[in-house]
Parts: C-alpha cells; sequence; structure tokens
C-alpha cells in the first residue's frame, strides 16, 4: 500500500486521472437515470433535461480533473465559465459539479494570486446565485438567506483555504529545500577554504623546515670543505652536523607529511616545536656560525601550543635571514618578554643590512613566504609583527602575540 500512495504521489497526473474517470462512471450512471426522466418528462409533456449540456459539461469538468496541475490557470478559467453557464441557463446542478470544489482547491493550490483571489470570490458568490437561482418556498427574510447562503457557499470556501493551505506548506518545504541547499553550498566553500588554509599552513612549515635546515646544511658543507685538507677533525665535525640537521629535517617533514595521512598514523610522528626547544635550535645557530645571545624577561608561562609555534618559527625564520644575508663578522640577539596578557619577541642582528630588502620582498627566497609567513602566522593567534633595519645596521624583528591572563608558571628555555 506505501509503495502504491508513493507512485500516485510521483505520478499525479494519473492519481487525477483514476478521480476523473470514477467521477465519470457516476456522471454515465446519473446521466441513464437523468435519460429515463427526461422520457418520462415527455410523456407526461413535461420539459426535459438538455441532454446534451449534462453530457458536455460532464466532459469538460472530467477533463478539466486531469488537466488541473499542468493547466492550473486554464483549468480555473473553463471551470468558472462552466459553473457561470449553469447558473445563467438554469440547468440545475449534476454529480459532475463535484468537480468545482476539486477545482476551487487547485486555485489555491496551484494557479496564479490574481485566479487564485478570484476563485475565492467566485465562490464565495457561489452560494447565493445557487440559492436565488434554484431555492423555492424559502423563507425571504434577510438575515435567514444570508446563513443560507453562507452554508451553500461553504463548501467552496474550505476547499479553496485547505488549497491555500497546501501553498503555504508547499512554499515552506521549498524554503527548507533551498536553505537545505544553500547551507550545503556554504558547507561546502567553508571546507575549500579551510582546505586552502591548511595548505597555506603546511606551505609554511615546509618553507620553515627547508629553508632552516638546507641553509644550515650548505653553510657547514662549505666549512667542510674548505677545512677538509687543513683540519679533517673540523670537517667531520660539520659533516656530522649536517647529519643530524638533515635528520631533523626529515623528521620534521614525516610530521607534516603526516598531516595529509589519516588521523590514525598522525600520532606516530614528532609533536610541533614550541619555545621549550629553542635552546636546540640557537645551538644549530652558533653551530652554523652565526653568534646568538638568549634573554628571557619576566616571569616564564605555558603558552598555548599555536602560539608556541608561531614563537618558534619567527625566531628560527629571523635567524636563517640573519645568517644568510647578515655577513660573516654578523650577530644576533633573541629576547623574550612574558607580559600579563602578551609575550613579546625581539630578533635583532647587525649584519650588513642587505636583508631588509630581501625581507621587504618576502623573504630570503624572494617567492613571499618569509616575512609575509611571519605576518600571517602572527596574525592567525591575533598579534602584530613590526619589521624593518635597525639603527646603526642590520635588521629586527618585533612580534607581540595575545595571551589570556596567566594562571601557572612555565619553566623558562635557557640556553
Amino acid at each position: 500500500m506505501q509503495l502504491l500512495y508513493s507512485w500516485f504521489r510521483r505520478h499525479p497526473t494519473v492519481a487525477d486521472a483514476v478521480w476523473a474517470g470514477l467521477l465519470f462512471l457516476v456522471c454515465l450512471l446519473e446521466g441513464v437515470s437523468q435519460l429515463h426522466t427526461n422520457r418520462d418528462h415527455a410523456d407526461t409533456g413535461g420539459i426535459p433535461y438538455p441532454m446534451t449540456a449534462f453530457a458536455v459539461i460532464s466532459v469538460v469538468l472530467c477533463v478539466l480533473l486531469v488537466l488541473r496541475r499542468r493547466y492550473p490557470d486554464v483549468t480555473v478559467g473553463v471551470a468558472i465559465a462552466v459553473g457561470l453557464a449553469q447558473v445563467a441557463f438554469h440547468w440545475s446542478p449534476i454529480s459532475a459539479d463535484a468537480a468545482l470544489l476539486v477545482i476551487a482547491y487547485t486555485a489555491a493550490a496551484f494557479a496564479h494570486v490574481w485566479m487564485s483571489r478570484l476563485t475565492l470570490l467566485v465562490g464565495t458568490l457561489a452560494g447565493p446565485m445557487f440559492f436565488y437561482r434554484f431555492a423555492t418556498g424559502v423563507d425571504h427574510r434577510t438575515l435567514t438567506n444570508a446563513v443560507l447562503s453562507l452554508i451553500a457557499s461553504s463548501p467552496f470556501i474550505l476547499s479553496w483555504v485547505l488549497g491555500r493551505l497546501t501553498r503555504i506548506r508547499r512554499a515552506y518545504y521549498m524554503e527548507l529545500e533551498d536553505r537545505a541547499a544553500r547551507l550545503e553550498r556554504e558547507r561546502d566553500a567553508q571546507a575549500k577554504v579551510a582546505v586552502a588554509a591548511e595548505r597555506a599552513r603546511i606551505a609554511r612549515e615546509l618553507h620553515d623546515v627547508v629553508a632552516h635546515n638546507v641553509s644550515v646544511m650548505i653553510v657547514q658543507a662549505d666549512g667542510a670543505s674548505y677545512v677538509m685538507d687543513s683540519s679533517p677533525e673540523q670537517a667531520k665535525q660539520a659533516l656530522g652536523t649536517i647529519a643530524s640537521t638533515g635528520r631533523q629535517a626529515l623528521e620534521e617533514m614525516r610530521r607534516l607529511l603526516g598531516l595529509l595521512r589519516s588521523a590514525d598514523s598522525v600520532g606516530e610522528y614528532v609533536p610541533q616545536p614550541g619555545v621549550e626547544q629553542l635552546p636546540d635550535l640557537l645551538e644549530q645557530v652558533r653551530t652554523a656560525g652565526l653568534p646568538v645571545a638568549f634573554s628571557v624577561e619576566g616571569e616564564p608561562r605555558e603558552l598555548p601550543r599555536g602560539v608556541e609555534l608561531t614563537a618558534y618559527r619567527i625566531v628560527q625564520e629571523a635567524l636563517t635571514n640573519a645568517r644568510k644575508h647578515g655577513g660573516p663578522e654578523a650577530s644576533a640577539t633573541v629576547r623574550i618578554r612574558f607580559e600579563e596578557r602578551s609575550v613579546e619577541m625581539l630578533i635583532e642582528d647587525n649584519g650588513r643590512g642587505a636583508s631588509a630588502q630581501l625581507a621587504r620582498d618576502g623573504g630570503e627566497d624572494g617567492f613571499g613566504h618569509g616575512l609575509i609567513g611571519m605576518r600571517e602566522r602572527v596574525g592567525m593567534v591575533g598579534g602584530t609583527l613590526d619589521a624593518g633595519p635597525r639603527d646603526g645596521g642590520g635588521f629586527r624583528i618585533n612580534a607581540v602575540l595575545p595571551l589570556a591572563p596567566s594562571r601557572r608558571p612555565s619553566t623558562a628555555p635557557s640556553t
């Protein structure tokens, strides 16, 4: 039964045709009965019922019942004309007139607004027209006539109201479907934005890993080749630094690539670096030939993971630029100051100043991943970044990262 009901809902015209067929059978039975009645009227000298009009009205109304969903405005207009013709020619109501109630429902549910309002007006007047045209022997007091007219019009009005409720419900469902489709589109757009943001984040991470570790390896390789003959022991130490730096870079790249894999495999990779790893980073930079002074001011505290990673990457990027562009006699200072609601980082070098222009162009590689990457990282945590040439030569980077109010102290990184 449920399958049959679902099938008819998917094929409403077929359902209307079935109901029209049943109504037509009723009209045939009424026509046979009316034919015998007309013969009796003829034998007694009475006025026979117009059978031609009966047949035409029955066929037209049944056909309109089938076509009412496909051509609602035309169907309603023809039905109104048929009803008015019956009243004008004094044709008594017949069984096929039951289709007029369905047409009134169709006008309110499917036709245009102006046709729906016209149908309501005609349906409201149908009772008075029927009452004064066909009723006989009725009390002609005004109140009684009004009540009887209202009763006669109520089937049309109720059919119209039911159709109006159907239209409202259909519009509500369409609005829900439109809203669901809009939300789905917004969800897809947000997913694309999230994917783009994740790709940008991974690109920044890869840039930081490659730029820092590869530059250390290049410096150590150049130094090893320079002292290979004169000081084999120093060359051996440089090669060891290259190997350890390469392993560190490989571990970080494995971690980043693990983010692109399934969630089950992400846990196999090392965690993201933070402030605690700064001493190892500074030692690596010093080994590569850049003297670095490190100081911590204020009371150290536990930082959110996003702020820790941002702080680590800013120091890493700044020291990488200083080592590559500061010159052979350059040195750098890193100062971290903990405030109640922020942590301030100041990285300065006294190099020859060439890094200033390179940083303005986007970093040491010229592809927009240096200073731009720093600004993106700082912006993601709601901080500010000030970068530019330092008085007296060199370059400075000052970053302020906001924090929540302090809850408990944390061990400061030592060098």
